[in-house]
């Protein structure tokens, strides 16, 4: 991987693109990028150093790697447009959706290297379908690779470092994807939802709205990292803040009467049985 373009630049995209960059994992001067907003895609272009394409075909052209970064309803006429400039190039589709086998549906990719198609007879799209999720904007994203792929694996370890460089990646068997997604991708709505209401608590008692905020998200990023960093088990630390008949084990009594736990697993349930 020696150049990158995106496809569109959207808030994702952007938040890509700025993370690369400064890991100087890839020069700026090694990313190009199209998108239909021409001013915008420019003013960007100045503001991250990435240059700005004026058309689909002149994006493909630059780079050996293509991020498909667009709206997933907008690719169907994307690939009409560039699908023959595809060829022996990687693509990286960070477009919900839009999986290793519904690519295949629409261009030539080569086959993952342990199927019965040999992906380095031809020169087809190689693909690798990612699926990030909002915090990658301020690096502290989670990037779900799906295993279906067919990168080379010097490629796909490139990638994923240059991911990394902005948060955790996993990779995940293609029929764990969706509820991977449920949890990371729409799990942000409902941390904010929680950070929400316990600083709408917090204001019912005195606490201004500005420092309400900013006590309870601390309080999430600080107790997520201390999980992270020391492996304990969720029960484990929760049980360390529970002193007998305590102040915290009756709020968490109050929780548990109140479904907490439940109502948590009845939204991903929501999500996956649409």
């Amino acid at each position: 991987m020696n150049s990158l373009a995106f496809i569109g630049m959207g808030n994702m995209a952007q938040a890509l693109c700025a993370g690369f960059i400064k890991s100087k994992k890839i020069d700026a001067s090694k990313i190009f990028a199209y998108a239909p907003n021409q001013n915008k895609l420019k003013a960007n272009g100045q503001k991250f150093g990435f240059t700005p394409c004026s058309s689909l075909k002149e994006a493909v052209s630059k780079a050996d790697t293509i991020i498909m970064a667009c709206k997933p309803y907008q690719i169907e006429d994307v690939l009409s447009e560039i699908k023959n400039d595809l060829s022996g190039k990687a693509l990286i589709s960070i477009a919900l959706g839009w999986n290793f086998e519904k690519y295949a549906q629409h261009i030539n990719v080569n086959r993952p290297a342990n199927s019965d198609y040999n992906h380095t007879d031809v020169e087809n799209v190689r693909v690798q379908f990612v699926m990030p999720n909002t915090p990658a904007m301020v690096s502290e994203g989670v990037f779900l690779f799906e295993k279906s792929n067919s990168l080379k694996e010097d490629e796909r370890n490139q990638v994923k470092e240059l991911f990394a460089c902005l948060g955790t990646v996993e990779e995940l068997p293609d029929n764990l994807m969706g509820i991977g997604g449920a949890v990371t991708g729409c799990g942000p709505a409902f941390v904010d939802l929680f950070i929400e209401a316990y600083a709408d608590a917090a204001v019912k008692y005195g606490i201004p709205r500005a420092s309400a905020y900013k006590l309870v998200s601390q309080t999430v990023l600080g107790t997520a990292k201390l999980q992270l960093e020391t492996g304990e088990h969720p029960g484990v630390l929760k049980d360390n803040v529970c002193s007998p008949a305590g102040s915290t084990i009756r709020g968490v009594t109050s929780l548990e009467e109140h479904g907490l736990r439940n109502a948590c697993i009845k939204s991903i349930d929501a999500i996956m049985n649409r």
